[in-house]
Order: structure tokens, then sequence, then C-alpha cells
């Protein structure tokens, strides 16, 4: 008697796990109101975070390109720096240069003479003495 009760228990079993599955993969097309409330809103929200992330990933898109073209403006003045100061070296190196020149030139030659001593004084016109 044992063996066909368990026999018994076996069958309903399997036969309740059908139906259960069958009504699962069918679906149930009533939805308590609470909980279609619930539903709605939770698709509003997800609605509302996937324009939110859209709007952020074109945020997102337009800061990378923005900074991919300060990156490229970074090097290029880089290079105009480096540039500029082997340019700005090589003009110093010019100016020491002329300058030693100007030194050399000015110890070279002999000093201005000083200025003549300032002439007679004139006689007034006159008397003969």
């Amino acid at each position: 008697m044992n063996r066909m009760n368990t026999g018994y228990w076996r069958t309903a079993a399997r036969w309740g796990s059908l139906i259960a599955l069958a009504l699962t993969v069918s679906g149930c097309d009533y939805w308590p109101p609470a909980l279609q409330v619930q539903i709605e809103q939770l698709r509003t929200d997800l609605q509302t975070a996937t324009t939110e992330r859209a709007k952020l990933e074109s945020q997102l898109s337009e800061t990378t390109k923005l900074k991919d073209e300060l990156q490229v403006r970074i090097e290029a003045l880089g290079r105009e720096n480096q540039h500029m100061t082997t340019r700005i070296s090589g003009l110093e190196a010019q100016v020491q240069t002329f300058q030693e020149k100007l030194n050399k030139a000015a110890t070279g030659k002999k000093p201005a003479p000083a200025k003549s001593p300032k002439p007679a004084a004139k006689k007034k016109p006159g008397r003969a003495a």
C-alpha cells in the first residue's frame, strides 16, 4: 500500500508541475490595480532614466571630443613653445655676441677728446689805451 501511495503522489506532483508550468508560460492577464500603478511608475522611471542616460552619453561624447581637441591644441602649443624657446635662446646668444662686440669697440677706440678750452675773451671795441 505504501508503494501505491508513492506512485500516486509522484504522478500528482508531475501533473501539478506541468499545470504550473503551463500557467506560467501562458501568462496571466489580471493584475491588481496597485500592482498596475507600480508597473506604470516603473515604466515611467525607466523611460526617464533612459532619456537621462542618452543625454549623459551625448554630453560624454561632446566632452570627449572637446578633450581630444584640447589635447591636440596642447600638443601644438607645446611644440610652438619649444620652437620659441629655441628661438629665444638663439636671440639671447646674438644679443650677448653684439654686446661683447660693442664693449670691444668701445674700449678699442681712443677716448673722445676733451672739450677745447674756452676761446679767449674778446676785447670790447672802444678806447685804445
